[in-house]
């Protein structure tokens, strides 16, 4: 494979077409360390939809990231092979099931190339079809940032949508719950179904108030004792952070993570066995301001960056 060209990263933001992080657009994912991946899809929503859009909108909104950590100095263009490879191509749209398999599809030839993924959703059920694909060999721990635990049985009827998708990775033995995190959880419930599977499935869930009781550092030490040593996959509900800072999401609960929280959050992670990871839920029909995209990629760059580092550190060239 040719080498990637990231002078367009020095460019006005406002010049050429939005890539994630002004990445270049690859079609071949051959000899890519990270994929960058759009998931435009909200049909698991019961209620306020417009995930859809949220994939361009972080685009658009991470041209104004740039390079170099400032608190590592790590620079993961420096030591991985990084390009946004568009977003996967949904045929089944009004049929969850047919997405879902659509989603599965696309992530398949992605992890037999042995990239691995950062997704842009959508809404949290394309979760379970990307765990189908990457933790088809092996069940994987998980670190969940959310408001929502996100294992009810169904909604509305429904047993695949944005509320189910982890009691179902469960259910198919994709997620290993002893294994599993779920950081941020609140917002009252008219059924404690949710909560009661994660912690009766063995997973370990904060609640907002205990977040808050332990602090960031506590909750970073006791997320890597959970994830342990084995592949961990990042889900990020752009939802867990608090309205006041993301509003543009469909199921927003006040009281929840400050941007800076979340990001010490997530840098404290480094040197786990990442696999891949999303950040999901940013619905920008909400949010007229753009902030929540400009919040989404920017911990879609977070993200990155301890991803980066995992798979360098793996091939040992950090």
């Amino acid at each position: 494979m040719k080498a990637l060209d990231y002078s367009g990263m020095h460019a006005p933001r406002y010049m050429g077409i939005s890539t994630f992080m002004r990445t270049p657009f690859v079609s071949d994912v051959a000899g890519l360390d990270i994929v960058l991946v759009g998931v435009p899809y909200d049909g698991g929503v019961e209620n306020r939809g417009g995930q859809r859009h949220g994939p361009r909108e972080m685009r658009n909104a991470s041209t104004m990231l740039r390079t170099i950590h400032h608190v590592t100095r790590f620079n993961p263009y420096e030591n991985c092979r990084i390009a946004d490879i568009g977003d996967v191509p949904i045929k089944a749209v009004y049929d969850i099931r047919g997405a879902h398999a659509d989603i599965t599809a696309f992530f398949k030839k992605v992890h037999a190339s042995g990239a691995v993924p950062l997704s842009a959703g959508g809404d949290h059920s394309i979760s379970l079809p990307i765990l189908r694909a990457i933790a088809s060999d092996e069940p994987v721990g998980m670190i969940h940032i959310d408001a929502h635990t996100d294992t009810c049985d169904e909604e509305l009827g429904e047993r695949y949508t944005h509320g189910t998708p982890f009691r179902r990775a469960v259910e198919e033995g994709l997620l290993d719950p002893e294994r599993t995190i779920q950081i941020g959880i609140r917002g009252a419930q008219n059924s404690t179904e949710g909560w009661d599977y994660s912690i009766e499935s063995g997973m370990r869930v904060i609640f907002i108030e205990e977040f808050v009781e332990m602090g960031v550092d506590r909750v970073v030490t006791e997320a890597r004792r959970v994830a342990g040593d084995g592949p961990v996959y990042l889900s990020f509900d752009i939802d867990g952070l608090d309205p006041a800072f993301a509003p543009g999401t469909g199921t927003p609960e006040i009281g929840g993570l400050t941007p800076i929280e979340a990001q010490r959050l997530v840098r404290g992670l480094q040197g786990l066995k990442f696999v891949g990871a999303d950040v999901v839920e940013v619905s920008p029909p909400f949010d007229p301001s753009g902030n929540t995209a400009l919040l989404g990629a920017t911990m879609m760059y977070e993200i990155l960056c301890i991803l980066a580092y995992s798979v360098s550190r793996a091939d040992g060239r950090s």
